[in-house]
């Protein structure tokens, strides 16, 4: 294996790993140097799986070893991209934390593909609305592919599938789930100014969907809901599964436009699931036969 011990943590080739937010790996590098960090040797292999292109490996002394066939392979398919090392104690001070996870991996972020583009050829969208939660982003990405959804398809005010914790969450079934965004940011005039208008994507998306033959079902508490096991949802050829974020929910505009509102039966007085658990059973409950 060839590898490069570091002497310096002080590298730049470090800064990615420890010293820049996913913010900035995203805005201050896009569009042409935009990065993601995957983080394990099962999300770096579904990131090699997925054709990323790599900037570097970032290992411990300790793990190189134990992950010498995740080593190998990526020498083999980067020989360009360096492999770095250092003992695990520095690397820790560095990052933070224990490389338990055994390795890092830098890759330049992939542009997603457009909506409309996913479309096609799918039968089971999930559509997450504002979600705000790097956890539930990423396993909802784990559910949809565990489940068979064809594409995830995400509004401007949700969180980016591609961040460091949603990658982690997702165990990188971010790399196998296509996704896209979906709908235009509509702002509003808010007491500090300028905001997002929550279920704004509405305007655009619901006639995407539409125009693309789906029939769109979203997830709400509502006098007028359906059931989860209503037989005529199973029988719709195309159909788009929407999620509103934690506490709040969808917005009204999203339930008004929606062809069906849904909800799971709960018993023993319990209203609602967490976002990811709900879209678990819906995946399930709702996939194409």
């Amino acid at each position: 294996m060839a590898y490069e011990l570091l002497n310096d943590l002080d590298d730049a080739r470090l800064d990615m790993y420890a010293r820049l937010t996913d913010v900035q790996l995203r805005s201050r590098l896009e569009p042409e140097r935009g990065v993601l960090v995957a983080e394990s040797a099962k999300v770096i292999e579904r990131a090699m799986d997925a054709r990323l292109h790599a900037i570097s490996l970032l290992i411990g002394q300790d793990q190189l070893k134990k992950e010498r066939s995740l080593v190998e392979r990526f020498e083999r398919d980067y020989p360009q991209a360096p492999i770095l090392t250092a003992p695990n104690d520095q690397l820790a001070s560095l990052t933070g934390f224990e490389l338990t996870r055994g390795a890092l991996a830098a890759f330049r972020r992939p542009a997603p593909p457009a909506a409309s583009e996913l479309l096609r050829q799918a039968r089971r969208v999930a559509v997450l609305e504002d979600i705000t939660n790097h956890t539930n982003v990423g396993a909802i990405f784990r559910n949809a592919a565990a489940l068979g959804l064809d594409a995830v398809l995400v509004t401007p005010g949700c969180y980016d599938p591609f961040y460091r914790r949603a990658v982690r969450v997702s165990m990188g079934t971010v790399f196998q789930v296509p996704w896209a965004r979906i709908g235009e940011e509509v702002s509003g005039k808010g007491a500090h100014g300028n905001v997002a208008r929550k279920g704004g994507w509405t305007c655009a998306g619901l006639p995407l969907l539409h125009d693309a033959g789906f029939r769109v079902a979203a997830m709400a508490l509502s006098n007028r809901s359906c059931s989860l096991d209503d037989a005529q949802l199973a029988r719709e050829e195309r159909l788009a599964i929407v999620f509103g974020t934690e506490g709040e929910g969808l917005s009204p505009a999203t339930i008004d436009a929606a062809d069906y509102t849904v909800r799971i039966p709960m018993h023993h007085g319990v209203d609602s699931l967490n976002v990811a658990a709900a879209s678990a059973v819906a995946f399930w409950q709702l996939r194409a036969r």
